[in-house]
C-alpha cells in the first residue's frame, strides 16, 4: 500500500476488468435506470452495451481495490473536471459491451495537504478495450485521503 506521503503526480497504476450481462443487470436495477436502450430483449445470448455510469462505477471500485490504495481510508470528494473541457469530467469515446475487456489506467493527476490529518488527490481513469482503444477518460476524480491509515488492516 502507498501512503498519502508516497504518492506522486504521475504515478500510474493499472487494472483490468469485465461487466457481465447479471452484473450490468444488478446495476440498473439498483440505479433504477429507465432507458429503453437497456430493456430490449431480443432473446437472444448476445452483449449488451455497458451503461457508461456502470463503467465508471466499476472503474472507482476497482481504484479502491488496487494493491497500493487499499488500506487508506479514502472517501471520493468530488470532482472537478478538466479546464480544457470547459470543467467537464468525462467523456465515453466507444461502447463497452459486456464481457468486454476493460483496462484501465490510473494516474494521480494532483495532491495537496487538506489539513493535518487529511490530503485529497485527483486520479484520471482511463479505460481502453482489448484493441487498446479508448473507450472513456475521465478526469480529476477527487478523493480525501488519511495521511496515516489504519494499522489494524
Amino acid at each position: 500500500m502507498e501512503k498519502f506521503s508516497s504518492l506522486k503526480i504521475g504515478d500510474q497504476f493499472q487494472s483490468t476488468t469485465t461487466i457481465s450481462s447479471d452484473e450490468l443487470d444488478e446495476y440498473l436495477g439498483f440505479s433504477r435506470i429507465k432507458n429503453a436502450m437497456f430493456e430490449i430483449d431480443t432473446g437472444k445470448k448476445e452483449p449488451k452495451v455497458v451503461s457508461g455510469r456502470a463503467m465508471i462505477s466499476r472503474m472507482e471500485g476497482e481504484f479502491t481495490r488496487l494493491r497500493q490504495i487499499y488500506g487508506n481510508l479514502i472517501i471520493l470528494y468530488g470532482v472537478d473536471g478538466d479546464k480544457e473541457w470547459e470543467g467537464r469530467q468525462t467523456r465515453f469515446l466507444k461502447p463497452l459491451y459486456t464481457d468486454q475487456v476493460l483496462k484501465i489506467k490510473f494516474t494521480v493527476s494532483e495532491k495537496k495537504d487538506l489539513d493535518e490529518e487529511f490530503g485529497l488527490i485527483g486520479v484520471d481513469f482511463e479505460g481502453t478495450n482489448g484493441e487498446g482503444e479508448v473507450i472513456v477518460t475521465s478526469k480529476k476524480n477527487l478523493y480525501r485521503i488519511k495521511k496515516e491509515p489504519p494499522s489494524n488492516l
